[in-house]
């Protein structure tokens, strides 16, 4: 491997200004630093777990697509993962002359703001919209405001405030777009391909040049946190007070974040977000859709990567269920050493993974389903946007010739410590005919293989119903019923 350079400041735009910073701890957040360092404090704190949007603000990356920009929680963002990027915050709106910006007004004349804490939020991600879509549609706008709630004005006079933005500017003549090629300029010359370290021992930031430099640096380190997204483990800190440090911040490697497809199976690089994913994997993979836009905020998804949901081991995470019953495969990576499991076996137990000291997820195979296989996952939440999971459950069936079961994969969250098959259940469909006496009988088997708890979100006995209801909707839905079992608000009206 080439000799790696070393800088020890992080270096990114804010609104006008180049920004280099020496002396930032590794557990700072993005929200804090605007709001203490800078002053900048039209950036709120609502929640402090990238619920309430308020904090909303935009980042600008460099990517394959060229400058992207993407709305972020400032509250679980760190500073460490915004080296070559470029932060814009509410303050650096602005009109024509004395103007508001052309989202403000709308909001102003539309009545969206009441009290007006989420206001910033809100507008910011407007903006992030606006700029990519001038003319939405109500599920563009609903999607894109999922991450940011408000408890004074009802979402109504946001909803008409956001078809009314191009009424007010174009566009294409916003001071993003007017600069961009200004702003690229500026990032390309951030990138230097050098690896960011700041600090020392438990106080210690380590930003890695690539892939292969990351892998040396765990291998050494192998009691850091590594930190793709931030959507959990900014929890730690700002609802735990964890220590992390020493931090290893990997969001920003480009060798992580690609996607490939080859031989029928598509390659997810770690650090791809769940953002960058949707497009490939809602396309080949069309159930994955609904999922992905159910997975926290727009925010959330902008930020949280599959690879760290997967590493994480959550009992609860929604990708692993999924993964899992398409047959997905996970190559682990430790130095030089690489070795690929199915990832049903990478959960051992609670907080428990088959990764060894030093190791990382370096990617995630995952198998496009056959022609004429069936696959459906289904969410159950207490609310239908940005909420946790009680219950995911993830189906995956062959049917013989016959109409006989030649092979399910059946795998749940939310029901064991970890993500897990229904092996029972599956056992007792294989060979048998796909009607709803089989199901019916199969899901008696449900008992065998989970013994699900009782928590906030749901009791045991609300799961285990849940689950078996789930293979029962997918037995309906796969028979040739037209009834909708969902409904959109426009399909409603």
């Amino acid at each position: 491997m080439a000799e790696i350079k070393i800088r020890s400041e992080i270096r990114f735009i804010l609104n006008g200004s180049d920004v280099a910073l020496t002396d930032v701890a590794p557990d700072v957040t993005l929200l804090d630093w605007l709001r203490l360092n800078r002053t900048l404090r039209g950036t709120k704190e609502g929640c402090a777990e990238g619920d309430c949007g308020a904090c909303t603000v935009l980042v600008g990356k460099l990517s394959t697509d060229g400058l992207v920009y993407e709305s972020v929680n400032a509250c679980i963002r760190f500073m460490g993962s915004l080296d070559c990027t470029h932060i814009v915050t509410v303050e650096h709106l602005r009109g024509d002359g004395e103007k508001l910006h052309p989202v403000q007004q709308a909001m102003v004349d539309f009545h969206g703001s009441q009290c007006g804490f989420c206001t910033p939020g809100f507008v910011m991600s407007l903006y992030g919209l606006w700029m990519k879509a001038p003319n939405p549609s109500n599920g563009t706008i609903e999607k894109a405001l999922q991450g940011n709630l408000c408890r004074c004005t009802g979402y109504e006079a946001i909803m008409r405030a956001a078809h009314a933005i191009s009424s007010y500017g174009k566009a294409a003549k916003d001071p993003l777009a007017v600069e961009r090629k200004n702003i690229i300029a500026r990032l390309e010359a951030l990138r230097d391909g050098a690896r960011v370290d700041i600090g020392s021992a438990k106080a210690r930031l380590i930003v890695p040049a690539n892939a292969d430099d990351f892998a040396d640096i765990f291998e050494n380190e192998p009691k850091a946190t590594i930190v793709a997204g931030s959507t959990d483990v900014g929890l730690w800190v700002t609802k735990h007070m964890r220590d992390i440090s020493p931090v290893i911040f990997i969001g920003g490697i480009g060798d992580l974040r690609s996607m490939s497809e080859a031989d029928g199976v598509i390659t997810i690089g770690a650090g791809v977000t769940y953002t960058e994913a949707f497009k490939t994997l809602s396309k080949r993979i069309p159930a994955l859709g609904p999922l992905f836009d159910r997975i926290g905020g727009e925010q959330v998804r902008n930020m949280g990567t599959i690879g760290g949901n997967v590493a994480n081991g959550s009992p609860i995470g929604d990708t692993p269920p999924p993964l899992i019953a398409l047959g997905a495969r996970l190559t682990l990576r430790k130095g030089k050493v690489r070795r690929t499991i199915p990832l049903e076996t990478f959960f051992i137990a609670y907080g428990k993974q088959d990764r060894q000291p030093g190791e990382f997820v370096e990617s995630v195979h995952v198998p496009v389903p056959a022609k004429g296989t069936k696959f459906a996952v289904y969410k159950v939440t207490k609310r239908r946007d940005e909420d946790i999971t009680a219950t995911l459950g993830a189906f995956n069936l062959a049917l013989a010739k016959d109409g006989t079961v030649a092979d399910i994969r059946i795998a749940y969250g939310g029901m064991a410590a970890t993500p897990k098959r229904a092996a029972a259940v599956e056992k007792a469909l294989i060979g048998k005919p796909w009607t709803e006496a089989t199901v019916e009988a199969a899901m008696a088997k449900y008992a065998n293989d989970f013994s699900p708890l009782t928590d906030m979100r749901a009791t045991a006995e609300y799961r285990a119903l849940a689950a078996k209801n789930l293979l029962l909707r997918f037995y309906i839905e796969t028979t040739g019923t037209k009834a909708p079992f969902q409904v959109s608000r426009d399909e409603a009206a």
